[in-house]
């Protein structure tokens, strides 16, 4: 077998919400925003990783179980990859002015004088990382 290309569906409680948000922190949008569609969409990254966002009880059907409940855990953590540690930095501002979270301010990892990085969750608790290595 022959993986072509690998996504992540993520549930959210309102797509209209989830476009802006990731639309200021500027996500490339995959395809036109439609409420109908019952989900919104994004390419992440260099190679265009593909993120989708459904409603949470179109999702739930398909997951063959409850959806997590973020509030109260974890699911996954996405990693971005910065160029810089200025870029972590803009990257904290950008997600604060966007409204979401940052649970890990910019700083450096474990020690490491070479890793930066700071961590944030969108509006339905999603979390990702922002990561620089200065090696």
């Amino acid at each position: 077998m022959k993986t072509k290309q690998v996504w992540a569906n993520l549930s959210v409680k309102d797509l209209e919400r989830t476009h802006k948000f990731y639309t200021k922190l500027g996500f490339k949008p995959n395809g036109e925003f439609s409420k109908e569609n019952e989900l919104v969409s994004f390419l992440v990254g260099q190679d265009e990783f593909v993120v989708h966002f459904f409603l949470e009880e179109s999702l739930k059907p398909s997951m063959g179980g409850d959806i997590a409940d973020l509030e109260n855990g974890n699911e996954v953590m996405f990693t971005l990859s910065a160029d810089s540690k200025e870029e972590v930095d803009e990257w904290a501002e950008a997600v604060k002015k966007a409204g979401g979270t940052l649970f890990s301010k910019p700083q450096t990892i474990k020690g490491n004088k070479h890793w930066y990085g700071c961590g944030f969750a969108d509006l339905d608790g999603h979390k990702w990382n922002v990561f620089y290595n200065g090696k």
